[in-house]
């Protein structure tokens, strides 16, 4: 089975996904670090979809510097579409970690919510 997880090390939650993935037989994963190279517009609305989420849903919304941009670019009453251009300008924003496998999409918080797709 191939997976997909856009990850970020610096994060305990992303980083405990990829280590269920990791040593998930039979899994072939690709790993993007998705502050370094961001996912398109349109995977970013198809991740979402797919998962079920709104952007609003998808958004981080804590910790710095993401609680700020959120703060600063007015995006807690903006509506979908302005917060997607705000994930696209500031990848930061995205909440993480989306895994996708041929079985669907999901923001794995917690981890162990990868297993639903495997």
């Amino acid at each position: 089975m191939q997976a997909t997880i856009w990850h970020n090390p610096a994060c305990g939650t992303s980083r405990k996904t990829l280590a269920i993935l990791e040593a998930a037989p039979g899994v072939e994963l690709t790993v993007i670090e998705y502050l370094k190279a961001p996912p398109t517009r349109e995977k970013l609305v198809q991740l979402h979809r797919d998962a079920g989420l709104s952007h609003r849903q998808g958004m981080r919304t804590t910790n710095s510097p993401a609680a700020e941009l959120v703060a600063d670019l007015g995006l807690k009453d903006a509506d979908e579409a302005t917060i997607l251009d705000a994930m696209m300008a500031h990848p930061i924003l995205i909440q993480r970690p989306l895994v996708e496998t041929e079985k669907g999409v999901r923001l794995c918080r917690p981890p162990e919510t990868v297993h639903e797709i495997l």
